[in-house]
């Protein structure tokens, strides 16, 4: 039987594109460098301008609520809803779902105010400063530490309190009323009541006196600060989630329902942008954030994802003309990508990433490996950022594939059409080319030819000039039709041939190496060869037990694989993968449409399959040596268990399984280049895979050699009696065997050292001296000694050591640190049961002692001799 070698296959995720925002509120500090984000029940800090995660919050995380506040402050007695800061940073308003508002010093943390009056839910809050008004003062007899400043007893109550007696807190609630509340007089100034829907937002202007909100009645109110009458009513026509003041108070902004930003002048009450499509309800605007700094605007949107709209046009300008265009949006954000449904490599550099995230959209995400000089907060290109969205689909998008040059798209989606897209990344042209209709239902499956064209002109000119010259496409109609591609994007597309296919929906199509043949698989556990010419059957691939998910041609000049039986099987036409809902993954071979290989290994269905070439080597020239006849070529799978499994393919071994992912995983990626696998799942997760075999192989390899080195080196401090330099290399080894021997000779030590608890100095003093991490190591085999009656000895003599020389703040440190508390615990628990046994074991020597006592006193000590002399005679007989 011959020997198999198990090849050391490692991957390790090397970059991750993940969630930074699922619903909530949003938040832009002032100066545009952190966005704070809700993620779950988590809070999220992200640098505005690289995408880098500074930080996460979770709910339970002491960062978030300050000492003081647990224990002092009154909280809401109901769930807070909203939240507001003032402008210097040092009072927070919080609305409640029992409509009680309340004002909290932040850096005190305590509540300073508290205002009922609202009749529901409180929906805004603004805080703003009062302008030409006398300034009021508190009287000589208000003596509370009740200011933003912490005003103290004792202190000046007569002073103004840095500004507070201008101070003013605008709050709207779901009863459709707006309160005016002066933080001085602790009262309400005023209510305005006007609009007949629940309030979303308020603003102010402090230099035309003048405060705006907006309501899901479909109309933005003007108020006069100074009288608080209503100066001018704007009917917007859709419910407003969102309004604020520009350029001074003389502008105003809304968003909501439609998902569009709009502009209004505030005097004339008239609309300045020009009429805009409302957008889906996906669109609908939630949130708008300003900020002064960056001049922009940023809207948050219904469907996670947030757009920074550029406010120069109107700062450059002194006055506006009647319409204007709307405010460009120079940089989108997706806060997540939902559930990722495909992925591909585009542009010719690979450097962006195609994403279908079921929706009607693709986005292009960059794959930009450090940050750009020309890098900024409203133009940023770093890793994971939105570069474009190609819009033209009216349905959720369920496939794409993409040509060997990367500069052309094709997507297949649940609008019963398909549409090519052209990718130019040197200009950022990403524009839609040709549009392919005539099935009848959703398109499931698509490809597009991956050899290229002869010629002598570069890759981009030759394929930016000429598209594909044809894309195939499946459909849950159970038909094929093979597309030709116009030679212009103005021109109509239109099929060469319909084909009739399977008798249940097509899952997946692929076009072989040099386009001559593709493969069909489909939902009714079947795989069909087809030629591209003439769109006939040319084999049937049976012996699936489920319907068929994914298949894939083998890539050009794949060695030959054997077959499960060891025998050698002719692939001259080449092999082909497929992957199934039976979980197992088979290979056929395209010479008499048998499978010669299956995999089997996944606990769900397989959903993607993909082979992994290995690229030959290159030498110091730079010129790629021949591949080597022995190298393996992989397999990658992703199954709906959330995992992605790698495989030899000529032995069916599992070589690694990568887990990073909550969900099932629905697709996979492939740069030969980087040799960096991408996948893509349910959870909204893009994990890049790096191939570590060989640095895992050189660490192995280093490891082994030390270990061995470190062996002997504690062999031979064992053997010398140097034992500290003998206990701490048998924690580090983790040799418990050898660790028991040391102390167990220590307490055997005759005479013992003077002044030793275990019978020598050094020992005492080596375990006198360990970093957290040793001394934790030590009480777990002090744990595992203490549970055996005959090694008990020497863990109680350890641990009498361990208690008289650390401290119990140090000892209880350790029971903080993972699996520190379940030691002590078990170390309790056993130490307990042994003094129980030594309590019992004394308790039984006291009536030992009284019957020899008795037996004294009954002469039995005269005769022992005698019966000593009969025992052994009876001994001697048996």
């Amino acid at each position: 039987m011959s020997s198999r070698t198990k090849l050391n296959i490692t991957y390790e995720p090397e970059r991750i594109i993940q969630p930074i925002y699922t619903g909530g509120d949003v938040a832009l500090d002032a100066n545009g460098k952190i966005l704070a984000t809700c993620l779950g029940e988590e809070v999220l800090l992200t640098e505005f301008e690289t995408g880098q995660v500074l930080a996460r919050i979770e709910e339970d995380d002491p960062m978030v609520i300050n000492a003081a506040l647990r224990t002092t402050l009154k909280p809401h007695t109901s769930p807070v809803i909203i939240a507001a800061i003032d402008r210097t940073g040092t009072l927070i308003a919080t609305g409640g779902a029992d409509g009680v508002i309340k004002v909290w010093d932040i850096r005190g943390g305590y509540s300073t105010h508290t205002f009922r009056g609202h009749a529901g839910v409180i929906s805004a809050l603004h805080f703003f400063e009062a302008a030409g008004e006398e300034p009021e003062r508190l009287p000589k007899s208000h003596n509370k530490k009740r200011s933003r400043g912490g005003l103290q007893k004792g202190e000046d109550t007569d002073a103004p309190l840095d500004g507070t007696e201008k101070l003013r807190l605008a709050t709207g609630g779901e009863d459709c009323k707006i309160r005016i509340w002066n933080l001085l007089k602790r009262k309400s100034i005023a209510i305005l009541d006007s609009h007949v829907s629940i309030i979303r937002g308020i603003d102010y202007a402090a230099e035309t006196h003048a405060l705006i909100s907006g309501s899901r009645d479909k109309t933005v109110i003007v108020w006069d600060a100074r009288t608080w009458t209503s100066q001018k009513v704007i009917p917007v026509l859709e419910g407003v989630e969102a309004v604020g003041f520009l350029k001074h108070g003389s502008l105003a902004y809304a968003g909501g329902e439609y998902g569009r930003l709009r502009l209004w002048d505030t005097q004339s009450g008239n609309e300045i942008t020009r009429e805009q499509k409302a957008g889906e309800e996906a669109d609908a605007i939630v949130h708008i954030l300003r900020n002064v700094q960056l001049k922009i605007l940023l809207t948050v949107h219904a469907d996670q994802s947030l757009k920074l709209h550029s406010s120069e046009i109107l700062t450059d300008s002194p006055k506006q003309p009647n319409l204007i265009d709307p405010l460009p949006v120079i940089r989108r954000i997706s806060g997540t990508h939902d559930e990722i449904i495909d992925i591909a490599y585009v542009a010719p550099d690979r450097s962006l990433l195609a994403l279908a995230t079921n929706s009607e959209d693709i986005r292009l995400v960059s794959l930009a490996t450090s940050k750009l000089d020309n890098s900024s907060a409203t133009k940023a290109n770093y890793f994971g950022a939105d570069v474009a969205t190609l819009q033209g689909h009216t349905d959720i998008i369920i496939c794409l594939a993409v040509d060997y040059s990367g500069q052309w798209l094709v997507t297949g989606a649940k609008d019963n059409t398909a549409r090519l897209w052209r990718i130019d990344n040197c200009t950022s042209t990403y524009e839609q080319y040709a549009t392919f209709t005539g099935h009848a239902e959703s398109i499931g499956a698509i490809s597009i030819p991956q050899k290229s064209a002869p010629t002598d002109q570069g890759i981009k000119s030759f394929t930016l000039d000429r598209p594909p010259p044809f894309i195939l496409t499946g459909s849950q109609d159970r038909t094929i039709k093979r597309w030709i591609v116009p030679k212009t994007s103005s021109s109509v597309s239109k099929a060469l041939y319909t084909r009739k296919a399977h008798d249940k929906d097509i899952n997946a199509l692929t076009l072989s190496p040099n386009s001559q043949v593709f493969a069909s698989a489909s939902q009714d556990r079947i795989v069909k060869i087809w030629s591209v010419e003439e769109g006939e059957t040319q084999g049937v691939l049976r012996g699936h037990k489920r319907g068929v998910w994914s298949v894939v041609f083998a890539p050009k000049d794949t060695p030959p694989i054997p077959g499960d039986n060891g025998s050698s099987t002719s692939s001259s036409r080449g092999l082909i993968l497929t992957g199934s809902a039976d979980r197992t993954l088979k290979i056929w071979s395209l010479n008499d449409y048998s499978c010669i290989r299956t995999l089997e290994g996944h606990t769900n269905s397989v959903l993607k399959v993909l082979w992994l070439p290995l690229l030959p080597s290159v030498n110091q020239d730079n010129v790629p040596a021949p591949r080597q006849p022995q190298s393996p070529i992989q397999i990658a799978s992703a199954g709906s268990d959330g995992l992605v499994k790698i495989w030899d393919p000529t032995t069916s071994l599992l070589l690694t399984t990568l887990d990073n992912h909550t969900d099932r995983v629905w697709a996979l990626a492939f740069n030969p280049t980087t040799r960096s696998l991408v996948s893509g799942g349910g959870d909204s997760v893009v994990t890049f895979w790096k191939d570590t075999s060989k640095e895992t192989a050189a660490a192995t390899t280093k490891a082994i050699t030390e270990r061995v080195e470190q062996d002997q080196e504690l062999q031979n401090c064992v053997r010398e009696g140097k034992y500290r330099e003998a206990i701490t290399l048998a924690l580090q080894l983790n040799h418990p065997a050898r660790l028991l021997g040391l102390f167990q000779n220590s307490l055997d030590t005759q005479p013992p050292e003077e002044g030793s608890i275990s019978g020598v100095k050094a020992v005492d003093e080596v375990i006198a001296c360990l970093s957290d991490e040793q001394l934790l190591a030590l009480l777990i085999r002090v744990r595992d000694w203490n549970t055996n009656a005959r090694t008990a000895p020497v863990a109680q003599r350890v641990l009498n050591i361990v208690v008289r020389s650390y401290s119990a703040e140090r000892l209880a440190r350790l029971g903080m640190r993972k699996g520190g508390k379940e030691v002590v615990e078990a170390l309790r628990v056993y130490t307990e049961r042994h003094y129980r046994r030594i309590e019992e074991l004394w308790g039984e020597s006291w009536v030992v002692e009284y019957l020899l006592g008795e037996m004294e006193q009954l002469g039995v000590k005269e005769g022992a001799d005698g019966l000593g002399e009969e025992r052994d005679q009876d001994m001697i007989m048996v």
